[in-house]
């Protein structure tokens, strides 16, 4: 294909895939109230007369949240149109091989995405439990917007921090580090995931920190354990092919298969040439024409 027929191909995709979103967005908006009043179960839980204090600063705001959960329903309905589309597009350029890789990739991201999602849940749920008490000497309210988005960005900082794993074990499949390398970073990666989760959580509290920066943790040593698990298999399969031993760059030995080769006998010297005779001459050479040459 040319680079036009390329520039065309991902205008008709894009297209399917914000036809899909849009449809996705449809059905969003039917669910965006209980999904509205799953998030903010936690935050009215710490009122014991049932009474959410929410409040909205324009009179757009409610209907611009619910917008926005919609979107993120619509998103997430239509992730297999517009995942699929994007693979349609980039699937013909990978080999077999790392096609396969492409598949338990996607199979592995959406599951820790979504651990990573109810674990932040829960985190909102203790973290207002902390920043909030109650105790019947003042009144709290909140905005609707900026709640939302409180929850939400942790929703979402919690599940890209959970596909930290993945991130590791692909740097292991593409030899850039092994096995035994990245156990040895462990205290290294431990003080970075710590220090990621403390930027990274918008609550004060140390609890939420504390359970990301645990799971994390526990996710880079799961990692660690796969990649060794990987380099056994790429052992085993050398030792199949009888590559053991060998790196990844460097030329396995051929052994050479030497026959004897016999002695030739003597070269007989060849006889003389004899010389060639006259040449004889045309009696009547045809008159060269025109016609002939041309």
């Amino acid at each position: 294909m040319t680079l036009m027929e390329h520039i065309r191909e991902l205008r008709d995709r894009l297209f399917k895939a914000c036809l899909g979103i849009v449809l996705g967005l449809c059905i969003g908006l039917y669910f965006s109230l209980p999904v509205q009043r799953f998030l903010t179960e936690p935050y009215c839980s710490r009122f014991a007369d049932g009474e959410c204090a929410l409040n909205a600063t324009t009179p757009l705001e409610p209907t611009i949240v619910r917008l926005k959960i919609a979107l993120y329903l619509g998103l997430i309905i239509a992730s297999p149109i517009w995942l699929f589309q994007l693979w349609a597009f980039v699937a013909p350029g990978l080999h077999a091989r790392e096609r396969k890789w492409s598949y338990a990739f996607i199979a592995f991201a959406v599951p820790l995405f979504v651990a990573g999602a109810v674990l932040a849940h829960f985190v909102v749920a203790k973290g207002i439990e902390y920043l909030l008490p109650v105790d019947g000497e003042y009144q709290f309210t909140t905005n609707i917007a900026g709640y939302i988005d409180f929850v939400t960005g942790m929703l979402m900082i919690f599940g890209v921090g959970f596909e930290f794993p993945l991130i590791v074990f692909m740097l292991n499949l593409a030899g850039v580090a092994s096995a035994k390398r990245l156990l040895g970073w462990w205290r290294a990666a431990v003080f970075l995931t710590f220090v990621f989760t403390a930027i990274v959580t918008p609550t004060p509290d140390p609890f939420g920190m504390t359970a990301l920066g645990l799971a994390m943790t526990a996710l880079y040593f799961a990692a660690v354990g796969a990649a060794f698990l990987n380099e056994r298999r790429r052992a085993r399969v050398a030792a199949r092919n009888g590559l053991a031993g060998l790196a990844d760059d460097e030329a396995s030995e051929i052994e050479p298969v030497l026959e004897p080769v016999e002695a030739s006998g003597p070269v007989q010297a060849s006889g003389p040439v004899q010389a060639s005779g006259p040449v004889q001459a045309s009696a009547d050479p045809a008159p060269t024409r025109r016609d002939d040459l041309e």
